[in-house]
């Protein structure tokens, strides 16, 4: 997919919205070979997805070995909305707390003194994190309106040639 498709569809705004949300689902392969998929915390700057996590996390020697990763950003609403990703996972080991990961749990309802407690816990507790920074190399919308899923797309096509012929 060329870099200039996966701009035209996540500058939609469907997708937009999408990008906007907290969680995101990576998909990677474990270091046994197994299909993993965990809900994880994001954000998006605007070229990127990037994830924070510890640094002994067991997702991290999986991403070394394997860093080819895909992402689902989707609503649990009728018909959902749903924004595809796959890409290459580059992790960047850093001293403290991430900016990013301040940003991405920001959005939740705290108090100013809620907010400046959880902050410090968290401060306390890690003292560094593993930004997991994704740049995509495809990606597909899906809102069941103007796009759907290529199999039923391909049934659409099909149904359409019964008819003409």
């Amino acid at each position: 997919m060329q870099p200039t498709e996966i701009t035209g569809i996540l500058n939609r705004p469907i997708s937009q919205e999408l990008l906007a949300r907290d969680l995101t689902r990576l998909a990677y392969v474990a270091t046994d070979g197994t299909p993993r998929s965990i809900p994880i915390a994001f954000t998006w700057n605007g070229s990127q997805i990037v994830l924070c996590t510890t640094k002994n996390a067991p997702k991290l020697p999986a991403l070394r070995k394997n860093p080819i990763v895909a992402l689902t950003i989707d609503t649990e609403v009728h018909p959902p909305k749903i924004l595809l990703l796959r890409g290459r996972a580059e992790l960047d080991v850093v001293d403290g707390i991430p900016e990013e990961y301040l940003q991405m749990n920001g959005s939740y309802a705290m108090t100013p003194e809620q907010r400046t407690e959880w902050e410090a816990e968290v401060r306390s507790l890690y003292d560094g994190m593993v930004r997991i920074v994704i740049t995509p190399t495809w990606a597909k919308l899906i809102d069941f309106e103007t796009t759907l899923p290529t199999a039923v797309e391909e049934l659409i096509r099909q149904r359409a040639e019964r008819q003409c012929a």
